[in-house]
């Protein structure tokens, strides 16, 4: 396979009619079916096929990786799990969850004839045995490739991994693991975890994954900071006042708090997804886009970020609003599967401080909640204000707006002549709305990059031991410290914007909200 240090290179067998799927699907030249030898068997083994994970996300996504021609052309898929099923019982549950159309059922019907299942418990050896005994029925001749996706809690992970080393190996190609988060819930756990797959698998084939680092306008970052001149004078502590990073869901727990419980807003959205975005937004210029350079950087950065303090953070519980819908009525408490008198926070508010030349001074704010007023997660880079004001005070600080979802968009926010005979200032913006601007381009799920990514060998958009050992250093000391007095969140209702004090820690930090402006998308 024509690989450089992890990173496939474009391969000249393809044909122009391939390439130009694969650009508008996954934008990558980089990634092409020809990269593939075609005598290499692939492997792909779903542990936890029975699950939701697996169900919703997985199967969906190598379903439309292989609908694509996106895959090897040799490759097979075999789900792993407790449950006694066959394969045809594992596609019907799946059904539901893959979009095929009616002219795709017979390539559709194809991929499942590729799919085998095999029944097992996660911690018995001789399962495993019989599982590796299932795959070897596939690899008649030449060389093939395993991969196998943890799609399971952590409470089984080291039995699992430790059973494929033992039992599961390629005998002749390469074996990768992917594995989903949670990685541990504190520092020591995270350790203990890493240690043990250590002992097991080489750090090149672990692929730890954060489905955020697959999205369309998270890997944008690399293009829009690194690809435009006009960005890097400005990008530092004089002219930046502050960074926030905003994921916002309008739903509660919906009848799963019992997992959500467990973890909490924190290691559930603020520890890996939006510090994977913050490390992208600050860290330096990297030597080439080599995943390891850059990752290096991404731990540079992230060394300099000095655990957080109590007072820097904002929490808060939703709950029920009288004046809302069905949903909107139920607070956190009044899931069942919720432990009375929880005091899990549902929504975080939190600033990050980056003891470096480039950011000394500048307030990274981190904001995420469920039940909140709007589905929104987005990049807001703030800069100062204007020096010398000659309007008077009627200017307002310009704004980079990087929209991740929904209605991926770049936006400038910045202030211009109001249209007419008057001289007045008005809020407007330069707009790059992908919905308007690539309107032709269906941008893929973060998920079927990253898992091509994994065919590939390229770790760029993966999280590497160091970078989750510098996350959870940041974190832990403030997670024991609200776990151990407890603290009591502060409510907000179902459907707001969180609470109030939310916003005073936001305006103690050099972020200013005017509210006389919303951006709205382009038709």
């Amino acid at each position: 396979m024509p690989v450089t240090n992890g990173v496939a290179k474009t391969c000249p067998k393809c044909s122009p009619d391939a390439l130009d799927l694969i650009r508008k699907s996954l934008h990558s030249p980089d990634t092409c079916p020809g990269l593939f030898e075609e005598n290499q068997l692939h492997i792909f083994v779903i542990l936890g096929a029975s699950g939701d994970l697996a169900k919703k996300k997985i199967f969906p996504t190598l379903w439309c990786l292989f609908r694509d021609n996106l895959l090897p052309k040799n490759t097979v898929f075999y789900g792993y799990a407790r449950s006694k099923l066959s394969t045809s019982q594992l596609k019907e549950q799946c059904d539901k969850y893959l979009k095929v159309k009616p002219e795709d059922k017979e390539t559709y019907e194809n991929f499942w004839k590729l799919n085998y299942y095999v029944a097992g418990s996660y911690d018995n050896h001789k399962d495993f045995e019989l599982l590796n005994q299932e795959i070897r029925k596939q690899e008649v001749i030449g060389k093939s490739n395993r991969i196998f996706y943890l799609a399971l809690p952590p409470s089984v992970f080291e039995s699992v991994t430790r059973n494929i080393s033992e039992t599961c190996l390629a005998p002749k190609g390469w074996t990768r693991i992917i594995i989903e988060k949670p990685f541990g819930k504190d520092a020591e756990s995270s350790e203990k975890l890493s240690r043990h797959i250590e002992s097991l698998f080489h750090e090149d084939q672990v692929y730890r994954i954060d489905h955020y680092l697959g999205k369309e306008m998270v890997q944008n970052l690399m293009v829009l900071r690194f690809g435009n001149r006009f960005f890097s004078p400005t990008w530092s502590r004089e002219y930046i006042a502050c960074v926030q990073v905003t994921f916002k869901e309008p739903f509660g727990t919906q009848g799963r708090g019992g997992y959500f419980d467990e973890y909490g807003i924190i290691r559930d959205v603020m520890q890996n997804h939006l510090l994977q975005i913050l490390s992208l937004v600050a860290m330096e210029k990297p030597a080439t886009l080599q995943p390891d350079d850059i990752r290096n950087e991404k731990v540079k950065v992230l060394k300099c970020i000095p655990s957080i303090e109590l007072e820097d953070v904002v929490l808060g519980q939703y709950v029920g609003n009288p004046a809302g819908d069905e949903e909107e009525k139920l607070g956190y408490l009044d899931d069942q599967s919720v432990p009375r008198g929880s005091k899990t926070a549902t929504f975080a508010a939190a600033v990050l401080k980056i003891n470096n030349e480039r950011w000394d001074g500048v307030p990274f704010i981190l904001k995420c909640g469920k039940a909140l007023n709007e589905r929104k997660t987005e990049i807001r880079i703030q800069f100062t204000d204007v020096p010398g004001d000659i309007f008077h005070g009627k200017t307002k600080r310009n704004e980079l707006v990087i929209r991740v979802q929904p209605g991926e968009a770049v936006y400038v926010k910045m202030m211009n002549k109001t249209p007419g005979m008057s001289f007045e200032t008005e809020e407007s913006e330069l707009d790059l709305t992908y919905g308007s601007r690539y309107r032709n381009i269906t941008l893929p799920d973060a998920y079927e990059r990253l898992i091509l990514d994994v065919f590939c060998g390229s770790q760029m958009h993966f999280v590497r031991s160091d970078e989750l050992y510098e996350a959870w250093r940041i974190f832990t000391p403030l997670l024991k410290e609200i776990e151990s007095k407890p603290i009591d969140p502060l409510p907000y209702m179902h459907g707001s914007r969180g609470p109030s004090e939310a916003y005073a820690l936001l305006k103690k930090n050099n972020f200013k909200y005017y509210g006389s402006y919303k951006w709205v998308p382009p038709s």
